[in-house]
């Protein structure tokens, strides 16, 4: 179904401002007759026009564009402090409308899904399914879960992973989650500049919301997705041994150590660690940690450790063919194959993959580029 714009509330919000339509397409930088077209609901803007109409008519996304049944659903995984606004869900949604085209050159859908039944924030059961997921994938409860253990579920489970560089600090989001409802596909974007222990984190947070569609969107879905990710990262059989063995050190330094100890070993940040100790001790009536949650992050930011693009590609930045090898090797991704067919067979122009992928119009033209060759 093509998503169209609200035009009745365009149209007024014209009127207040005192502009044709002829003078928004010159504003937009589009033809008057593009403005024409998406008015009648013939075409739909690209992101960046989208935006910038937004911007100039003032409207937010729920009054400028029309409500659909399958419209995409976003959630993002926010930096910290980072505030996400009407421009952030904009842009996301029209890259999920534009995703739409793609879909067709994907596999074909998968006859059988995992689901997380009656998903619930309550410790046991969160721990169980943790230890259900853990079993699935052969690994034992106390064994570090690494990232490349979780890769496959992913693409198991319809949900196709787009590796992405967008650098450490200009963006709101360093993870970004598409679902499509009528296509039954999710897209996930992750971001390579971070630090493995995020990394590891988002993945498993990804996960949760592949095994629980029906929450996709929602705060309880966020909720339980940062719960899950935690619990399946170091669950209670780690969170046991370090708590008995945290409870015996008689300073909060060498409290502290055992959990840089456990985090260090485990490639997870020490707030994770932190976090999954505290929620054992509730649940079981046990008395707190001496550390407390503040000197938690002022030891976490001092050592981070490499950012994952650093571990996967020497030099930096890679080149466009290393990244799509990435993608299909390494994340077991059909993302950029999917691609590469849909732009032969169609000749679509660099200006598509620059938009749904969120990259410079160089990177774009340099990826279409390694595609087409």
């Amino acid at each position: 179904m093509q998503k169209t714009l609200h035009s009745s509330t365009i149209k007024a919000a014209l009127v207040e401002l005192g502009w044709s339509q002829k003078e928004l397409a010159e504003k937009v930088g589009v033809t008057a007759q593009a403005v024409t077209n998406w008015m009648k609901g013939s075409d739909f803007p690209r992101p960046d026009k989208l935006l910038k109409l937004a911007m100039l008519l003032k409207l937010n996304f729920t009054e400028l564009v029309a409500p659909e049944a399958n419209s995409p659903i976003v959630a993002f995984r926010k930096k910290a402090g980072a505030k996400t606004t009407d421009a952030h869900r904009l842009k996301a949604m029209a890259m999920g409308a534009m995703l739409k085209p793609l879909v067709p050159y994907l596999p074909k859908l998968k006859a059988l899904r995992t689901k997380i039944n009656a998903p619930s924030l309550e410790y046991r059961a969160m721990q169980n399914a943790a230890k259900a997921v853990r079993e699935k994938l052969g690994i034992g409860m106390q064994a570090p879960l690494l990232y490349q253990h979780i890769i496959g579920e992913f693409a198991a489970n319809d949900a196709i992973i787009v590796p992405a560089m967008w650098g450490q600090k200009l963006r709101h989001e360093n993870a970004l989650h598409i679902l499509l409802p009528e296509e039954q596909v999710t897209f996930i974007y992750l971001n390579l500049d971070t630090h493995i222990e995020d990394f590891k984190f988002w993945m498993a947070h990804e996960l949760a919301h592949v095994y629980t569609p029906e929450l996709a969107g929602t705060e309880n879905g966020e909720d339980f997705a940062d719960a899950f990710a935690g619990a399946l990262l170091f669950p209670e059989d780690v969170a046991e041994g370090a708590y008995n063995e945290a409870l015996k050190k008689h300073t909060q330094h060498s409290e502290l150590g055992v959990l840089q100890r456990y985090a260090a070993k485990h490639q997870i940040s020490m707030y994770t660690v932190y976090c999954e100790i505290e929620n054992y001790a509730e649940a079981n009536g046990l008395p707190k940690l001496k550390t407390k949650q503040q000197e938690i992050h002022a030891a976490r930011n001092g050592n981070r450790g490499e950012l994952v693009s650093e571990i996967l590609f020497k030099p930096l930045p890679p080149d466009p063919s290393a990244l799509i090898a990435c993608a299909q090797s390494i994340f077991q991704s059909h993302f950029f194959e999917a691609m590469r067919r849909m732009l032969r067979e169609n000749g679509t122009g660099a200006g598509y993959l620059q938009q749904v992928l969120d990259v410079s119009i160089h990177d774009g033209a340099a990826l279409h580029a390694e595609l087409l060759r």
